[in-house]
């Protein structure tokens, strides 16, 4: 007993240093001689700091307020860390998430961003009554390999499925984004800055999800297979599980309302089908496949010439390849369905409500 209480008493005081905020009291419980709790300090009506070195972190959060509330949390580069949540009137309700904190802050070429950990608190009416923020311990990651329709795009109106990706998983699972725009498999590679320094940091367990395809553009069908299969390997090499992901469809459609055969599909400039090889490589290599391809293709053509802007930058950019924030959580809730449908994580980690 002795000893629980000392291991206790050096997590309390170990949290204290690090100045991470401890769970607030509703304020009508306290009494006028109780000091705020640590966290709230460090967050106004919008937005919460934390001066905290990389790492993942743990956030738990109490929502609600005297009136009715709708609480959404994001973060860092604009990732969606917590989706809108409600409170009733008087009511408190907790939830949970875990946070990559990294440098650079979003795209591994990108800018540096700002120190720790920062939150942004959005949603129809926002209410933070309390937040609790400790080191991650047992936090498994998503790490993300990818382009422009994945990374954490630093500014409106794009984003990508992976800035959506964290609000649809509950604390103990992250994701650590190292999608970078502009890359390809011979790109990704071959930059020190990004294949180099991501797989040193893949843990026995982690998933990594690879998406390269869009800037394979003269890219041949050897290179291309032999570029994945070697980012594969370096997955497993390390104790992580590869993902393979077929790319997100360019919204280019033929007359009769279907989706262009190469240039939404993907086929490169040299006849390249990126996701049939993709398909082929995952089949040999008994390699986990989110045919994230097939489930745009879907759904962009059942929406239709008109109805399939939304999810684009059409109507902003006249951009038919790179998502919207509404394109991108549609493109992420799909990520997230596969995951559980090829039983990668655990139902109880993701979040469906």
């Amino acid at each position: 007993m002795r000893q629980r209480r000392t291991h206790l008493r050096t997590a309390v005081t170990a949290a204290v240093a690090l100045g991470i905020g401890l769970s607030a009291a509703p304020a009508q419980a306290r009494t006028p001689t109780r000091p705020p709790a640590p966290g709230i300090e460090n967050c106004t009506a919008t937005a919460c700091h934390f001066d905290l070195p990389p790492g993942t972190y743990d956030v738990r959060v109490t929502l609600g307020g005297d009136l009715a509330s709708s609480t959404a949390i994001g973060g860092e580069t604009r990732r969606a860390l917590l989706p809108e949540t409600a409170a009733p009137a008087g009511g408190r309700t907790v939830r949970g998430f875990t946070v990559n904190v990294r440098t650079p802050e979003g795209e591994p070429l990108g800018a540096q961003g700002t120190p720790g950990l920062d939150l942004t608190l959005g949603g129809t009416a926002p209410a933070l009554a309390g937040i609790r923020v400790t080191p991650a311990r047992h936090a498994r990651q998503i790490l993300l390999v990818g382009d422009s329709t994945v990374c954490d795009q630093p500014g409106d109106p794009y984003s990508g499925w992976g800035q959506r990706l964290p609000q649809y998983l509950r604390e103990g699972l992250s994701v650590a984004n190292y999608a970078d725009s502009g890359e390809s498999t011979v790109s990704y590679l071959g930059n020190p800055l990004l294949w180099d320094a991501v797989r040193p940091l893949i843990r026995r367990g982690d998933l990594v999800l690879i998406q390269l395809a869009h800037n394979d553009k003269t890219t041949d069908g050897p290179a291309y297979r032999a570029n994945l299969e070697a980012l594969v390997a370096g997955v497993r090499e390390r104790g992580g599980e590869p993902v393979l992901v077929t790319p997100v469809v360019r919204r280019w459609f033929n007359t009769d309302g279907t989706l262009d055969n190469d240039t939404a599909l993907l086929v490169n400039g040299l006849g390249v089908d990126h996701p049939a090889v993709i398909r082929s490589v995952a089949a040999d290599r008994d390699v986990p496949l989110i045919d994230l391809t097939a489930r745009t293709k879907e759904l962009v053509e059942s929406l239709g010439v008109e109805g399939s802007k939304a999810l684009y930058l059409h109507n902003e950019k006249r951009d038919n390849t790179h998502t919207s924030v509404h394109g991108a959580t549609v493109y992420a809730d799909l990520v997230r369905e596969e995951l559980l449908n090829l039983r990668l994580v655990p139902k109880g980690s993701v979040r469906v409500e």
